[in-house]
């Protein structure tokens, strides 16, 4: 088993693509988690699935471990290459290949984000909605990690985007999955097996995508309240009335006043919060968000305010997704990590409630944001430049999550498990449901190349 001897065989393809370069592989030795980093033995940079295939044929060959690379903004320590080997870097792979405005459908390549697919369909009506908070994200990583992001409560994740894939394997046979077609009753579902598959079983490289069409009108709003289980009532409320909100954002009082402070919000108290958008005709938005209001009132809800202006909207969605800068500028040294539960929308309130005991009886700072349309959340946990400071936060996080997994949730709803999710996967699904996943990764990858480490505690 030799490394040098991919590197040396790689070079006759990719030539000075492939690196062993220290700062470069120092760069993909980790995401943005808290997990320890670790150095691969070497980078490579594609540009084309006909790469990865070669490249994946000769590490199988050797057995040599690989772990695909987007834009390294994992928040579970899915690029980290554990037991070293090589990174495919596939951020270079940015042609959108094909666009069918009648079909309301793309195909991309896995290293295109979300804003540059968007900025190229600015002109056909057209855009993609799942956004999960940051433009760096890749659609390939997305993909992998089924991320879903602010839209979800109306668009959907991943999974119900992604309509079709272009795949290799561990071997480096290229499979194609789905297709265009918006339904298909035919063999075994492969495109929902590698969405989520975080690069377990091989790597994606392109990718057909539902569109959707730019609504008529938009209408952004805030509103606050005087707690947080008000807040949370509402949202349970309007999801329950069947209202089509777009986007539905909570913050606790401690996320609110580090937006403020960190994205210069004005016309904001340091409340429980809720960020609303509406999507639809004028007549439909405005009805909409007048039901939401109306909604929000019988909670105590307070200074509605609303934002149509798109200057205006892109400020209040920019400091949302700025909300994970906001928490780390309140206490500079520390490092942020993020809790990612999700819970039935009618545990909602005990969920984010029994979150907030857990925090304050943990004497750590640990803002509250999330997608709480869907009942998923998050918590920050701000992690102190002390010896046991990630200790704690870890001990926090699993109290968080085991409160959700007893509400019947999952350990996370978008981040994807990678290494820090690991140990919750037997309690959410059984002993023998893991196992059947098992199987499947060792049927698709015998030698256990691909991003090894992940998903599975061993």
């Amino acid at each position: 088993m030799s490394v040098q001897t991919v590197i040396e065989a790689a070079s006759a393809f990719l030539g000075d693509r492939i690196t062993v370069n220290a700062a470069l592989r120092d760069h993909h030795s980790h995401g943005q988690d808290t997990q320890t980093p670790v150095m691969p033995d070497a980078v490579a940079f594609v540009e084309t699935t006909e790469e990865v295939s070669k490249l994946l044929a000769l590490c199988h060959a050797e057995r040599i471990p690989v772990v695909p690379w987007g834009a390294g903004t994992s928040l579970e320590g899915h690029v980290t290459p554990i037991r070293g080997g090589i990174t495919i870097d596939l951020s270079r792979m940015t042609a959108v290949l094909d666009v069918s405005q009648p079909d309301m459908d793309c195909r991309v390549q896995a290293g295109v984000t979300r804003e540059q697919l968007n900025t190229h369909l600015r002109d056909s009506g057209l855009f993609f909605p799942v956004d999960p908070g940051t433009s760096a994200c890749t659609i390939g990583g997305m993909c992998a990690t089924r991320a879903s992001g602010t839209n979800a409560v109306r668009y959907g994740t991943m999974r119900e985007n992604a309509m079709g894939l272009t795949v290799v394997m561990a071997d480096g046979r290229v499979i194609r999955t789905g297709g265009r077609v918006r339904k298909s009753s035919t063999g075994y579902d492969l495109t929902r097996l590698f969405v989520g598959s975080e690069g377990t079983l091989g790597i994606i490289t392109e990718i057909q995508l539902r569109l959707h069409g730019i609504p008529e009108a938009m209408s952004s709003a805030t509103c606050q309240f005087p707690t947080l289980g008000d807040a949370v009532e509402t949202v349970i409320a309007i999801m329950q009335m069947g209202i089509p909100v777009a986007r539905m954002e909570l913050l606790d009082e401690v996320q609110t006043a580090a937006s403020i402070a960190y994205s210069k919000l004005e016309g904001l108290e340091p409340l429980p919060s809720l960020f609303f958008e509406f999507h639809g005709t004028e007549a439909s938005v405005a009805e909409q968000a007048q039901q939401a209001e109306d909604i929000a009132a019988g909670f105590n809800g307070r200074a509605f305010r609303w934002a149509t202006d798109p200057a205006e909207r892109g400020k209040l969605w920019q400091a949302r997704h700025d909300a994970l800068w906001a928490c780390l500028a309140l206490k500079p040294g520390h490092k942020g990590l993020a809790t990612d539960a999700i819970v039935p929308i009618s545990r909602l309130n005990e969920a984010i409630l029994g979150a907030k005991e857990d925090i304050l009886a943990s004497g750590l700072t640990a803002p509250i944001v999330g997608h709480v349309g869907d009942g998923n959340f998050h918590t920050v946990i701000l992690v102190p430049p002390e010896p046991d400071g990630l200790a704690r936060a870890w001990e926090l996080d699993k109290k968080i999550v085991g409160r959700a997994l007893t509400l019947g949730g999952s350990c996370s709803g978008e981040h994807g498990v990678g290494m820090g999710k690991r140990e919750f996967l037997e309690t959410e699904h059984g002993a023998d449901a893991l196992e059947v996943m098992r199987s499947v990764k060792t049927a698709m990858d015998p030698r256990g190349i691909m991003n090894p480490g992940k998903i599975f505690l061993n």
